[in-house]
């Protein structure tokens, strides 16, 4: 690092400040130290940390688990601080193998290119992205020769990247490691490099890869950046980090009902973490929601509605989170049907399976959902429970079918 930098006793004050609310919810910053010398530096001299997060665009769905390390760069922009947004459009065609048991699919320019727009649009819920920076990294990995892509190899062995867990696994299970996915974590820690980034944040399954940077800076002859992970955060069900692919995820492009209805299925033991990871609200904002609940003063129950009323607001706006609340409570509290049910002309059978006239409408994508749906007593019809899959619906005027709790159709002939 270079000299340290005398600063007045208000300026210390404000490295403080901002060091403790950056430290905030975070798990491992390495070394801790420096992040504080680059804070001190950065008031000294004017001028704004480089803040980077770097995104593989293989899923362009975006869900509040992922919002833990947005709104950590959201505390970094409002300390004035540079937001680097990297886009891997070229690493993105290996993908991540962070986590997979076999080598990944490759994605195309396409599906890159849609992910990725995808991905800046819905960041904007969080972070200002008129003061972001957004990079692709093909700007400086599509232009290195193969002399290039030697020297960058042979700054890291083999053995290095086996420490790695899920190679070392699969190289122990003799499951095949294609020699391109070692560069991934190459030209991650190259973009490092080339953005000359003071500080990197990730996810704790990010781990090998932010150090990677670091590494490589110190290579290159550049200053060593900051590494800063942050929580997984568990889904829905209480116990698997969140995921699409688990069903157990709150998307924050969902219907204003569905996000306030998932909200209040999260179990009542993470509803404080939700509040400090993926809210705006503040420390103490938090500690008196978590000692209000502990001294019984505040309801759970009650505070769960808030943190609904806080995603959709954060995400929808302050009036559909008002319209999300009205439609539970009286869905939900009141046991009534809502005022917006969707109405679907029926241009169909006059007569029709349980099961395919829950397809048919668009309510669950699978014939085998709607079979679970129904034994599982989550369907029915003028609200009345259905509990037979084979039984055959008369189609009505006017009947309003119900699938789970949040999804209504209301059948016109």
């Amino acid at each position: 690092m270079e000299i340290e930098h005398v600063l007045t006793p208000a300026q210390q004050e404000e490295v403080e400040r901002q060091l403790t609310i950056l430290k905030r919810g975070t798990v491992e910053i390495v070394p801790e130290e420096d992040l504080k010398k680059k804070i001190e530096k950065s008031i000294a001299t004017g001028k704004p940390l480089k803040v980077k997060l770097g995104l593989d665009p293989s899923a362009p769905d975006v869900h509040v688990g992922h919002t833990v390390v947005l709104h950590k760069l959201r505390q970094f922009q409002e300390f004035g601080h540079e937001i680097q947004l990297l886009i891997g459009d070229f690493t993105g065609r290996i993908g991540d193998p962070t986590g997979k048991s076999e080598t990944r699919k490759q994605l195309t320019d396409y599906e890159i290119k849609e992910n990725a727009k995808t991905y800046v649009e819905q960041f904007g819920k969080i972070i200002d992205m008129e003061k972001t920076e957004v990079h692709f990294n093909s700007k400086w990995l599509s232009k290195l020769n193969f002399a290039d892509v030697l020297e960058l190899a042979g700054k890291v062995t083999v053995a290095r990247m086996l420490e790695r867990d899920d190679f070392e696994k699969r190289y122990k299970a003799n499951q095949a490691i294609s020699i391109h996915e070692f560069f991934y974590p190459l030209m991650q820690g190259y973009d490092s490099v080339a953005l000359e980034s003071d500080i990197e944040l990730g996810g704790t399954d990010q781990k090998f890869n932010l150090l990677m940077g670091r590494q490589l800076q110190e290579e290159y002859g550049k200053e060593k950046q900051v590494m800063i992970t942050v929580p997984l955060i568990e889904g829905l069900d209480g116990v698997r980090k969140m995921s699409k692919s688990l069903n157990n995820y709150i998307g924050i492009d969902e219907h204003p009902n569905e996000i306030f209805g998932k909200s209040m299925s999260i179990p009542d033991e993470l509803m404080i973490k939700y509040f400090e990871l993926a809210t705006p609200l503040t420390v103490e904002e938090v500690r008196a929601i978590e000692q209000g609940i502990q001294s019984r003063e505040l309801h759970p129950r009650d505070m769960k509605i808030k943190l609904a009323k806080t995603f959709v607001e954060m995400y929808h706006g302050q009036d559909e989170a008002e319209l999300a609340e009205k439609h539970f409570r009286t869905v939900f509290s009141k046991g009534a049907l809502p005022d917006d049910i969707p109405v679907h002309a029926w241009a169909g059978e006059d007569e029709i399976w349980i099961v395919d006239m829950i397809v048919n409408l668009g309510l669950l994508n699978s014939k085998g959902e709607a079979r679970r749906m129904i034994q599982n007593g989550g369907v029915k019809i003028n609200q009345e429970k259905i509990d037979d899959v084979q039984q055959q619906v008369p189609v009505e005027d006017g009947m309003i079918v119900q699938v789970g709790k949040r999804k209504f159709v209301k059948i016109t002939k």
